[in-house]
């Protein structure tokens, strides 16, 4: 997202400049906070974990649901406003760090144990999900608002202007769903974009799993990195031509027309 400056309030009358450089873009429409919640359906039972609360507009439901809540917030006066305003609640705490250096093994080692909640600003959106990716075995689900385009890129299928590295990664390991859209009108500052609410569930049983995800990533980010070529020219660095010829796969194709199991072919291929 690309905020501009502006004044706002901390729910302590506080005046409060939204930060440029953190992407920040404060949550204020309760009907939105509301339809989020729904979809979350916290239980007292579960492990939350917050990233980028900012005032607390989805924080202070969470808190009441009763489950265990880690909040992740990278601005220290934002860090410090919330650990004061949850210093009686037991069962929530807030750490001030870049969620990008966080290990989410230090929280937990059960799998499947973690449901992740989030407003990502746009210019860190891909970054983090990448990041978390590494802990999917730890994590139940995880619901972001992100900006629009980006949802669009995650849900993409094959042969759609939206579809690349991102959404086919995010796919690999998670079912991907999008959950609504979020007008502009909700946030202080307004910013210029929609946003819009997805789900991502890491799966327990991959339906395509490859010998080597870090090598598939490999071919995925090669492939894209020129997507105007054909699959015979945009990999001819990592794969012979020989060995790509033997696929179930036309090589004359373009990336965006290749779907995530022709990837996994290949990629195995490289890692015999």
């Amino acid at each position: 997202m690309k905020p501009t400056l502006a004044n706002v309030k901390l729910n302590n009358g506080l005046p409060y400049q939204a930060r440029k450089r953190f992407g920040q873009n404060f949550l204020h429409d309760q009907n939105i906070v509301d339809k989020i919640v729904e979809q979350i359906k916290p239980k007292n039972n579960q492990h939350l974990v917050e990233i980028g609360p900012g005032q607390g507009a989805l924080t202070k439901p969470l808190a009441s649901s009763g489950a265990k809540l880690d909040c992740i917030e990278l601005d220290r006066d934002l860090a410090k406003y919330l650990d004061k305003e949850f210093s009686e609640a037991e069962r929530v705490s807030v750490v001030q760090q870049d969620v990008l250096r966080f290990d989410l093994s230090t929280l937990t080692d059960t799998e499947k144990s973690l449901r992740i909640i989030g407003n990502l600003p746009y210019n860190i959106s891909t970054p983090v999900i990448f990041h978390l990716l590494k802990s999917h075995r730890l994590i139940c689900d995880m619901i972001f608002m992100l900006q629009l385009e980006v949802v669009q890129r995650l849900v993409a299928t094959p042969g759609g202007k939206n579809y690349g590295r991102l959404g086919l990664m995010v796919q690999y390991f998670c079912e991907v769903q999008h959950l609504f859209n979020v007008p502009s009108s909700a946030f202080t500052p307004k910013p210029k974009v929609v946003s819009a609410i997805v789900r991502l569930k890491p799966h327990s049983d991959f339906p395509l799993e490859a010998k080597d995800p870090e090598c598939l990533q490999t071919v995925i980010r090669t492939a894209f990195n020129q997507r105007r070529k054909t699959l015979k020219n945009s990999l001819r660095t990592i794969i012979s031509k020989k060995v790509l010829n033997e696929l179930p796969i036309d090589a004359g194709l373009r990336p965006e027309k290749l779907s995530l199991a022709d990837y996994v072919l290949i990629s195995d291929a490289i890692s015999k």
